[in-house]
């Protein structure tokens, strides 16, 4: 044991190389939606763009075993947009931007349009802290219009 007194103090460890970090991808996933994409893989801001509009074309209780998941907007488009229901729709939009632990919506505005809804939110990235802003009008006759 005295042969190899403290190896310990011996060892040296590099500093990791920034560039294999900041170029590695931190979130992927599979989508057949996109078609600007040769293999249908998604990664970071498009995935969670992906994932977030996934949610709003689902209507609420059409998921199988999730009946949650989903907006009540699609059963509440045909009603006039009173104080009422703008509260709800707003309350409905924040559960399921927070539901998502990538992003943080700061301001969710809900308008009436033409001929259906328009939703307007502003959303932080939060593993890369940028924002941007969604816009989805959600039609009578077209469905989910993003924008």
């Amino acid at each position: 044991m005295s042969a190899s007194p403290r190896l310990y103090n011996k060892i040296t460890l590099k500093p990791q190389n920034d560039k294999l970090a900041t170029a590695s991808k931190m979130y992927r996933g599979f989508s057949t939606v996109s078609t600007n994409t040769e293999n249908f893989c998604l990664y970071d801001f498009e995935l969670i763009q992906q994932d977030i509009l996934n949610h709003f074309y689902t209507r609420q209780g059409e998921r199988l075993m999730n009946p949650e998941y989903g907006t009540v907007i699609w059963d509440i488009l045909f009603e006039p947009l009173t104080d009422e229901l703008k509260h709800v729709i707003t309350s409905n939009v924040s559960a399921i931007l927070n539901s998502d632990p990538r992003v943080s919506a700061s301001q969710i505005i809900v308008t009436a349009y033409e001929s259906g809804i328009q939703l307007e939110c502003l959303l932080t990235y939060l593993p890369y802290n940028i924002s941007q802003a969604m816009q989805l009008r959600f039609d009578q006759a077209n469905g989910l219009l993003a924008g």
